[in-house]
């Protein structure tokens, strides 16, 4: 036998052993911190690990929410089936009672392998995870970013890669992602939940449906009440036979009033104010039956990116480009890049915010046109 045809034996050998090994784990720990839009991106990787460990019960280690305006990991995954049960704590906690509780309630489950989705942190932080999990006594690891290359979004065709990109890579030994494939940013959304959704737009009759979310939980990243109430404004002159339903936080419903007088004062139907309303997933619902997003850099607008609707988003400079924007090519980024980006602020004000800011009505409405016209 060559030695090329030993090789690839020898490869099919041990990824047929690989795959037998997976699917006999009984118990796979999940970890992935954050919030609304944390979780979205995170659906291919989750997919992955149903594929990888069919008959293990999968629960996430997750953060406790610090924010209304942000829905736990639960809220967004219930029903899937891609996670079975969740355990909390808070992030940064130094209480050793809290640390030992948690120790207990995942040495008593007995995780066989952890996944390891978090986001960004210092080399120290990954290494002192990876010790606790491995004090918990879970053997495997999976996805551990302890070099350079897996905690950073490398730079790819089009600019850096993309976070949800970023999650597969890391995961490369359970097999391909599918980043590309719309199946894997399935949110597996249930009859009762489209029914939820139809029954809210019930008032826009036949009419085709914009969906908006002008809400953001970080002040860095939020355009201001006037651009929205003005781009409302002219939206409702160009796109005449158009409903428009906002979505958001129960505190975002105020100023998705506001913003949709401008849309009223041009003759726009009767707004559609559904803030606070739904549940994320039947926001999602009702972004699938929508021609276009359009939003902040924020959940909703990965949400409505995940049910494969067109976003315009308008994002902050706060973040490096193209790592959180709405993974697909048929959305619309508007993204000034200034000298100051990148910053991480959620807070802006030395510079007054001067990245969104200077984003124009006229520019985010021509980028309208190009979605409506398309969609």
């Amino acid at each position: 036998m060559g030695s090329s045809c030993r090789e690839a034996l020898e490869s099919s050998t041990l990824n047929n052993l690989s795959t037998l090994s997976n699917e006999s784990k009984k118990r796979v720990l999940i970890y992935r911190l954050g919030s609304l839009g944390d979780t979205v991106v995170a659906l291919p990787a989750l997919h992955l690990v149903e594929r990888a460990y069919p008959n293990a019960e999968r629960r996430m280690l997750t953060n406790i929410p610090v924010n209304s305006k942000a829905p736990a990991a639960e809220a967004i995954l219930r029903g899937t089936g891609l996670v079975h049960g969740y355990f909390h704590y808070k992030v940064g906690t130094r209480s050793l009672r809290e640390l030992a509780s948690l120790w207990w309630q995942l040495a008593r489950w007995r995780p066989e392998v952890v996944v390891y989705l978090a986001a960004f942190r210092s080399e120290a932080a990954v290494v002192r995870d990876s010790r606790f999990f491995s004090l918990c006594g879970i053997g495997t690891q999976v996805g551990v970013p302890l070099t350079s290359a897996m905690q950073e979004n490398l730079p790819g065709e089009g600019g850096l890669e993309p976070e949800a990109s970023r999650l597969v890579r890391n995961l490369g030994e359970l097999g391909d992602g599918l980043v590309n494939d719309p199946a894997s940013w399935d949110l597996r959304l249930t009859e009762a939940e489209h029914t939820k959704a139809r029954q809210a737009l019930s008032t826009a009759g036949e009419m085709p449906v914009i969906a908006v979310s002008v809400g953001t939980k970080v002040q860095s990243k939020d355009w201001g009440a006037e651009n929205w109430r003005s781009l409302l404004r002219e939206m409702a002159a160009a796109a005449k036979g158009h409903a428009l339903v906002l979505c958001g936080a129960a505190e975002e419903f105020a100023a998705s009033e506001a913003a949709a007088a401008g849309w009223q004062e041009a003759g726009g139907s009767l707004p559609i104010n559904l803030c606070g309303k739904l549940t994320p997933r039947e926001s999602a619902a009702v972004f699938a039956r929508a021609r276009m997003f359009l939003g902040h850099d924020s959940g909703p607008m990965h949400l409505a990116a995940a049910v494969q609707t067109p976003c315009v988003a308008i994002f902050a400079a706060r973040n490096k480009p193209r790592v959180w924007f709405p993974y697909g090519c048929q959305h619309k980024v508007i993204y000034h890049q200034v000298d100051c980006w990148g910053c991480g602020l959620e807070t802006c004000v030395v510079e007054r915010k001067k990245c969104i800011t200077s984003i124009t009505v006229a520019e985010v409405m021509a980028a309208v046109r190009d979605v409506l016209g398309k969609s």
